[in-house]
């Protein structure tokens, strides 16, 4: 059962109770923010497998946390990378690893609070409207969770994204059309169908998007970073994480916010574009092109409260080309992890602000990695990559050659 509590407008600062499935604010029409926690600890134990909800339960004080499906969603590697930070200039790199959820990307914490928060609720079926990371999310949790799921994702979805979102089982539906207008659609059919959507924004989505940042200020032993370099496509996993940082902050357990950078990508860039002209709404961006799919959103739902949070506290939106994000996805698999090409532009975000000087030698990064590799494995064939062979008979010649 839903505990009491109240929602605040991302932007507009309004004041709604937060009983039911509310997801926008009825009067500006934007995001909705769960409360900011005050007074809260971290419950730490000793016996294996902790679950990350059961860890920070001080933090979502409105959800009833025993109806979390259990997946065993975040708890992942803030991996330290000397040679990387060598290379860029900068005193420590830290690669928070998000393709280690059992989804392979972020998206499995918000999905997990989604999932609580519509139990809670008494919903029987959960929703969501996405072409990749999000769909394949929903559909798994639903299905451990045992709840029926819908999946609505564009007739142009490939196919190599496609399967991986069927084989959980979930109701899928190709929708012909405006994709970019499904996220209103799709909360109208929940509403009419009493189908709980958690879409890319959602409150309770976003919430669970900030135990990524509660779990980076333990890694570092609550030293926090100077930066955190986010991917951003709707808004929700950079409001969720940034909100992490300021419950933290607000608790006592950290003595600075990070400073927040938005990463888009050159061919779709809503954000960098209304934050550069000094804007504080975003426009939509008309035309996009770019391989970085997952993050190709032309008018995010979120964006305003994005630009909101990188004007109050001194964030960044910057952009980079497909070309820097395929030199960084291989520069990243050389070091062991291969990610989206989405997950790899955080990286070259960071080479492009050391360059330009906004980004001093001295400074501690974190670069969230927000999916893995084989979400999008087209991306391989714009790599350049090499295979020997050789006879038998001739190997040992050959690869004294080659090796």
């Amino acid at each position: 059962m839903m505990k009491t509590f109240e929602l605040t407008c991302s932007v507009c600062d309004k004041i709604f109770p937060g009983d039911g499935l509310r997801l926008r604010c009825p009067d500006c029409g934007e995001g909705l923010d769960t409360p900011i926690i005050t007074e809260g600890k971290i419950r730490a134990s000793d016996k294996p497998g902790q679950r990350v909800l059961e860890r920070y339960a001080d933090f979502f004080p409105y959800l009833d946390l025993s109806d979390d499906p259990g997946l065993g969603e975040g708890m992942t590697p803030l991996i330290r990378d000397d040679v990387l930070a060598a290379e860029v200039g900068v005193a420590a790199v830290y690669l928070k690893n998000e393709t280690v959820n059992p989804t392979w990307s972020f998206k499995d914490r918000g999905t997990a609070t989604g999932i609580v928060q519509a139990k809670n609720l008494g919903y029987k079926k959960v929703g969501t409207a996405s072409t990749g990371n999000m769909a394949v999310s929903v559909a798994a949790f639903a299905g451990r969770a045992g709840m029926k799921a819908l999946v609505l994702v564009s007739d142009k979805i490939a196919e190599e994204k496609l399967n991986p979102i069927a084989v959980h089982g979930p109701t899928l539906v190709k929708i012909k059309g405006d994709y970019s207008k499904m996220y209103d659609t799709a909360l109208e059919i929940g509403g009419k169908l009493g189908i709980a959507f958690i879409n890319s924004d959602a409150t309770m989505r976003v919430a669970g998007y900030k135990t990524m940042a509660y779990e980076i200020c333990e890694q570092c032993d609550f030293d926090v970073p100077d930066y955190v370099i986010v991917p951003n496509s709707a808004g929700g996993q950079f409001r969720g994480i940034f909100k992490g940082f300021l419950d933290f902050y607000r608790c006592g357990l950290i003595e600075k916010l990070p400073v927040m950078v938005a990463a888009q990508a050159s061919g779709c860039s809503p954000v960098a574009a209304a934050f550069e002209k000094g804007e504080n709404r975003v426009s939509r961006f008309e035309n996009p092109s770019t391989i970085a799919g997952a993050i190709t959103n032309p008018l995010p739902p979120s964006g305003n409260g994005v630009l909101r949070i990188l004007r109050e506290y001194g964030g960044l939106a910057v952009t980079e080309s497909d070309e820097s994000m395929l030199a960084s996805q291989k520069r990243l698999a050389e070091r062991g992890l291969f990610v989206q090409p989405e997950s790899a532009l955080t990286l070259a975000v960071l080479k492009k602000l050391v360059a330009k000087g906004q980004i001093k030698a001295g400074s501690k990064v974190v670069c969230v990695l927000s999916g893995g590799g084989l979400k999008f494995t087209a991306a391989l064939g714009m790599q350049q990559l090499k295979a020997h062979s050789c006879r038998l008979e001739e190997a040992v010649e050959f690869i004294s050659e080659v090796f």
